[in-house]
């Protein structure tokens, strides 16, 4: 019946959730797990969780990497939570805020044998909300019939790992002229996607030629940056440079994807800030907080680019995984173009770090 919700409708409600603190119900199989995301954790549910059995903790490799937990599933540590330990210790092995002033946080004991899916799920889920890749976990013996009784969302492992790999249909929504400080001859696309998450932009300067090379920039959405005009970065100028390179040249398309910190979101990018203030730089922040160095997705912007019916550009870009994805996905990269602009002081460190740990052409 089409009233029943989808899968992809089940992962938003469930991201929605866990953002909430409410725990939500995995399944693989026979197998059950009652989940929620440690970040939004609270004494009372906490209670309630422990008292269906034994409580584990899911964190990625990266962050058992900084706790010196072992990590016996490649991506994924299952951290056994002593029963004497309570809901601030739960969340020190989560957020990594306070690492300095309490490093030695074991010894911690980590599962080893049986299966990780539902842990790895967990994590999957937690990153795709914006929230910090912890989740506690604990096994249900019928997951279908406790997620009835207590009113939660069921996120089956099979239906879900797919859609949680692969990017999510975008759909164009609206469309309209906007003259701007760049190029007064300039159209605004906006492109939805199914799963729910944040709507993409795409800035159309002038009336591209289709059939040839169109000057392009996959940008990613930097608040701090963008609006405030942060030095910590260069989003900004790249964003402007871009506009006013397009400008001039009387066409191109910028892609403004919603991919805020590198697809971690504001709150945990300000995390990731408040570690660099304690000496660690823009890659390692992210790992201790246990993301990759990059979570951004690029096939965002090349599906864009084809639904507005572009299949080759001039790629305003430093980074070589942006050139790699869109070939990778169809779009025929004719050249690079640099784009060095906005270092200064407060930022030399930081783009010195990208260059060396993730190979930013600089």
């Amino acid at each position: 019946m089409s009233l029943m919700p989808t899968m992809i409708e089940l992962l938003a409600r469930a991201r929605v959730d866990l953002r909430m603190g409410l725990p939500v119900v995995l399944t693989d199989g026979g197998e059950g797990a009652l989940a929620i995301a440690v970040e939004a954790l609270t004494e009372a549910r906490l209670s309630d969780m422990r008292s269906l059995g034994p409580l584990s903790l899911a964190l990625t490799a990266r962050r058992a990497e900084t706790l010196k937990a072992r990590v016996y599933d490649e991506d994924t540590a299952r951290v056994c939570v002593p029963e004497a330990e309570g809901l601030n210790w739960i969340q020190a092995l989560a957020d990594p805020a306070d690492d300095l002033n309490t490093p030695m946080k074991g010894p911690l004991s980590s599962q080893r044998g049986g299966s990780a899916d539902l842990h790895r799920l967990a994590i999957a889920l937690a990153k795709s909300a914006r929230l910090l890749p912890a989740a506690a976990l604990v096994p249900v013996s019928d997951p279908s019939a406790f997620a009835a009784s207590h009113g939660l969302t069921t996120v089956s492992r099979s239906a879900a790992e797919p859609l949680l790999s692969e990017s999510s249909p975008l759909h164009p929504v609206a469309a309209a002229r906007l003259p701007m400080t760049a190029a007064e001859a300039g159209r605004l696309h906006i492109f939805r996607p199914e799963d729910g998450a944040e709507e993409h932009y795409a800035v159309e300067i002038g009336r591209p030629d289709r059939s040839k090379p169109v000057l392009a920039r996959l940008h990613s959405a930097c608040f701090t940056g963008d609006v405030l005009g942060s030095l910590k970065c260069d989003c900004g100028p790249q964003l402007q440079g871009a506009l006013a390179q397009m400008g001039t040249e009387g066409a191109g398309v910028l892609l403004y994807l919603n991919q805020e910190g590198r697809g971690i979101g504001l709150a945990n990018k300000m995390r990731a800030y408040s570690l660099q203030d304690q000496g660690f730089d823009t890659v390692e922040a992210n790992h201790r907080l246990g993301f990759e160095d990059d979570e951004r997705d690029f096939r965002l912007g090349a599906a864009i680019l084809q639904k507005m019916g572009f299949s080759q550009v001039r790629l305003l870009t430093n980074n070589p995984n942006k050139i790699a994805m869109m070939k990778k996905t169809g779009i025929q990269v004719a050249e690079r173009v640099p784009l060095k602009v906005g270092e200064n002081a407060h930022n030399q460190h930081y783009l010195a770090t990208k260059a060396r740990k993730s190979g930013h052409m600089l």
